[in-house]
C-alpha cells in the first residue's frame, strides 16, 4: 500500500495544502487538495473518495474534481456518512454554489454517492474499509483501510479526545491522526474536537493499553503557524512513548 500525502495542514498557502491522502493512486481520503496536487491524468485514475466529515477543508475539491471529470465524461464513487451526502447536496452541489454533479448528467451522474454505515465493513476498490465514529463537532468517522495483503492504515480525520471505543475496533500498522495545535491550546482543542501532542499522548497510551502496542504514527492537519511548536512536542512524545511519531508534509510518501 502506497500512501501519498497531497495535503497535510488545516490552512492553505503557497507551501501548505488542506488535508488529503491518496492510496495507490486510486483511492482518496478527504478532498482538501485533490485537484491542486494532481494532474488531470492522475485525477482520472481516482476510482473512489472517502470523506470523513462535512467541514469545508475536507470536502473542498469535490466540486472542482467533479467538473474536471464531467468535462471528460468520467465518474467517481464518493463514500461517507449520510450527513456528508446531505451537506454536499444542500450546500455545495446545489446548483447555486456549484453544479449538481450528484445528479448531472442525469443518465450517469459524475459523482455517485454511497452512504457508509459505521462499524460495518465494506469492500471498496479491493480494500476492506471500516468506518469508525470519532469525536468532533459534527458527525465524523475515521477509516481503517486494509489491503489484500493484510496491511492496514487508520486515518482519523478530525477528532478530539475520547477514542477508546474507536481503538477497540481497529488494529493498524499505521495511524494517521490529526494534531491541529500545540499544547498551549490544549483546552481549546479538546473543546472543539481536535488534538494536541499532549492529548495525543493520552490517546496513544489508551491504544497501547487496549491493543498491546503502538503502531507507527503520522500527524496531519497541523496549523502552519504552530508547526514548530507541534514538531518539538511530537518529538518529545515519540521519545516518551518509545515509538515512531512524525509530522506529515505535502508530497510525503509512505509504503506499507
Amino acid at each position: 500500500m502506497k500512501i501519498r500525502f497531497l495535503g497535510a495542514h488545516n490552512c492553505e498557502s503557497q507551501g501548505t495544502k488542506l488535508v488529503s491522502l491518496l492510496i495507490d493512486g486510486v483511492l482518496a481520503i478527504d478532498a482538501g487538495a485533490l485537484t491542486s496536487s494532481l494532474s488531470f491524468a492522475e485525477q482520472l485514475k481516482i476510482k473512489a473518495i472517502l470523506l470523513t466529515h462535512q467541514h469545508y477543508d475536507h470536502i473542498r475539491d469535490i466540486p472542482a474534481l467533479a467538473m474536471n471529470l464531467f468535462l471528460r465524461q468520467a465518474t467517481v464513487n464518493v463514500y461517507s456518512i449520510s450527513a456528508v451526502g446531505d451537506a454536499l447536496a444542500a450546500h455545495l452541489l446545489n446548483g447555486e454554489v456549484y453544479s449538481e454533479f450528484l445528479q448531472r448528467p442525469q443518465s450517469n451522474p459524475t459523482l455517485k454517492f454511497t452512504v457508509v454505515e459505521p462499524d460495518k465493513p465494506l469492500t471498496i476498490e479491493g480494500y476492506s474499509v471500516l468506518a469508525v465514529p470519532v469525536s468532533h463537532g459534527v458527525p465524523a468517522v475515521g477509516y481503517q483501510l486494509t489491503s489484500a495483503d493484510g496491511k492496514a492504515v487508520f486515518y482519523s480525520g478530525d477528532t478530539g479526545p475520547g477514542l477508546a471505543e474507536c481503538w477497540r475496533r481497529i488494529s493498524p500498522q499505521l495511524i494517521i491522526i490529526e494534531v491541529t495545535a500545540s499544547d498551549k491550546y490544549k483546552d481549546w482543542a479538546a473543546g472543539s474536537g481536535h488534538l494536541t501532542p499532549g492529548l495525543l499522548e493520552q490517546e496513544l497510551t489508551s491504544f497501547r493499553e487496549l491493543n498491546g502496542y503502538i503502531p507507527q504514527v503520522v500527524a496531519v492537519h497541523m496549523s502552519p503557524h504552530l508547526e514548530e511548536e507541534i514538531a518539538a512536542e511530537i518529538e518529545a512524545l515519540g521519545r516518551a512513548l518509545g515509538g515512531s511519531i512524525t509530522l506529515a508534509y505535502e508530497g510525503m510518501e509512505l509504503s506499507l
